[in-house]
């Protein structure tokens, strides 16, 4: 066992990235971690570092363009298909890093980005674990982030936000909400991309989820080629790994030490 450690900026595609890479174990699969719409590397807290450890993975996660340390965005306005263009960028991030066996574990966005991924550049991907992921648009998803709209007008979310994403807040929230509430997304849908993907798949969604229904869930896994498994989680919301963090770590540890 060797320890190499990358925790810095670097250039991917003229962009300047923040990275936390930690390949420890010779010959094993790289768990990737995809962040959702407000995230970031500092909000997974140090669930990747414990699955990485638990089952003697290498582990990569960053702040996508945008977000936490990485270079602001261009603009807030993004094009219907941009999860689609993340998941080109992280390809290029994979070959630049030379991860060739990954495990992709993405929460909301990055569920639907690690779907896309896996779709269209299977060589590199072993695995996926989709957390709250979506493939198309629902009403609920809507009304959660007008919801949030409000939240952000009337209490101190962005203060919040600010914390991890410095002055680049009000650009990623309104790319967030601007582009999914907008006319031209509600048509968005990936779910003609799900017959590509043939490599093992576990979907874990709150029965509570306040921007998904289990539509989500059930209609990728009735999509994908490859073996399937789903953990539904009653009472629990959008982060299954935050809200019931004991049961989700154990059942992505178990998944993950079958499909490594």
């Amino acid at each position: 066992m060797k320890e190499h450690t990358i925790a810095k900026i670097i250039q991917v595609d003229y962009k300047n990235i923040y990275v936390e890479y930690y390949h420890t174990f010779d010959g094993c699969p790289t768990i990737i971690f995809l962040h959702d719409s407000l995230g970031c590397v500092t909000l997974w807290r140090d669930f990747p570092k414990k699955l990485s450890e638990a089952t003697k993975c290498n582990m990569l996660v960053y702040d996508r363009l945008g977000y936490g340390k990485s270079d602001p965005m261009p603009t807030h306005k993004r094009p219907v298909n941009y999860l689609e263009l993340e998941a080109n960028f992280l390809d290029k991030l994979l070959i630049q890093l030379d991860v060739k066996d990954a495990i992709l574990f993405g929460h909301s966005d990055g569920g639907s980005i690690a779907l896309i991924t896996a779709a269209k550049y299977p060589d590199r991907i072993k695995a996926i674990i989709c957390e709250a992921a979506h493939i198309f648009v629902e009403e609920v998803t809507l009304r959660g982030i007008y919801e949030a709209m409000d939240s952000y007008k009337k209490t101190n979310l962005a203060e919040r936000l600010a914390k991890y994403h410095g002055d680049k807040v009000e650009c990623i929230f309104k790319a967030w909400t601007e582009t999914w509430t907008s006319a031209d997304y509600k048509v968005w849908n990936i779910e003609y991309l799900l017959k590509e993907i043939t490599c093992p798949l576990l979907f874990i969604q709150g029965e509570a989820d306040e921007y998904g229904t289990l539509d989500q869930v059930n209609r990728t896994i009735n999509r994908v080629r490859g073996k399937t498994e789903k953990l539904v989680i009653p009472d629990i919301g959008h982060s299954p790994h935050k809200e019931a963090s004991e049961q989700t770590f154990n059942a992505t540890k178990d998944f993950i030490t079958k499909v490594k």
